[in-house]
C-alpha cells in the first residue's frame, strides 16, 4: 500500500481509501449489501479484473471489507463491509452530496455510464417524507438500465430495483433531468420539456421532493 508518510488522520485515511476505485467498491457494497466478485465488476464499468482483485485484497487487509465463503447454491465468496467499513457511510454520502451539481453536467459527456441503482444516493440525500403519518407511497422510475422504485418506509425514503404495477406514479426519462427533478434542481414543467414523462398522482412526487420542484 502506498502511503503519504504523514502523521495526519486525513493522510492516513487516504492511505487506505485514496486509490482509484476503492470508494466506489465501498459504494457498491453500501447499495447492494454482500456481493459476489461478478456483482462488483458489473457495478463498476471500466475496472480491469486484476485491478478489482487488487483493490478487494487491499480493502480486506485494511479491515474495510471481509470475504465470506457462501454455501450452495451461491458457492462463491461474498464481500461485505465490516463495521469499520460501514463507518464510511456518512463520508460517502457527504461526497455524493457535494458531487450532485457536477453530476448534472457530467451526464452531457459522451461515454458516461449510468446505472439505475446509483439513484440511491440522490434519493436518500435529498428526499424526505413530509407526511410520514400518511400511507406509504411508491414511485416507479424508468431510467437507465432497469426500473427503480422510490418508496417511503417508516418516515424515510429509499430506492431499490423493482417494478410495481400499482405504483402511485411513474417517472420516465433520461437520467440527467430525472436526477435534476428528484433533487429539486428543476420543476416538473422543465423536466417534461427535457423529455421526462410523469403519470399518476402528482401529490406523491410533491410529498417527497425537495426545493423548487416541490412548490412548482
Amino acid at each position: 500500500m502506498r502511503t503519504y508518510g504523514q502523521h495526519c488522520p486525513l493522510a492516513k485515511t487516504l492511505d487506505v481509501m485514496g486509490d482509484r476505485w476503492s470508494l466506489l467498491i465501498v459504494r457498491e457494497l453500501m447499495i447492494h449489501g454482500p456481493s459476489r466478485y461478478t456483482d462488483l465488476r458489473n457495478g463498476l464499468p471500466g475496472i480491469a479484473t486484476n485491478l478489482l482483485a487488487d483493490r478487494l485484497r487491499e480493502l480486506e487487509q485494511a479491515g474495510v471489507i471481509r470475504r465470506d465463503e457462501a454455501p450452495p447454491p451461491i458457492a462463491t465468496a461474498l464481500f461485505r463491509l465490516t463495521p469499520r467499513g460501514d463507518e464510511l457511510r456518512d463520508v460517502v454520502k457527504a461526497m455524493a452530496q457535494w458531487g450532485i451539481p457536477l453530476l448534472l453536467h457530467a451526464l452531457d459527456q459522451e461515454g458516461e455510464e449510468f446505472h439505475s441503482r446509483w439513484l440511491g444516493s440522490p434519493v436518500t440525500l435529498y428526499m424526505t417524507d413530509t407526511a410520514p403519518d400518511r400511507p406509504p407511497i411508491t414511485i416507479q422510475v424508468n431510467t437507465g438500465d432497469e426500473p427503480m422504485l422510490i418508496e417511503t418506509i417508516g418516515g424515510a425514503v429509499r430506492a431499490r430495483p423493482g417494478h410495481d404495477e400499482h405504483a402511485d406514479a411513474v417517472l420516465s426519462g433520461p437520467p440527467r433531468p430525472v436526477i435534476a427533478l428528484i433533487t429539486g434542481r428543476i420543476g416538473l414543467a422543465e423536466a417534461k420539456a427535457a423529455g421526462v414523462g410523469y403519470t399518476g398522482n402528482l401529490d406523491a412526487l410533491r410529498r417527497i421532493q425537495p426545493g423548487v420542484a416541490a412548490t412548482a
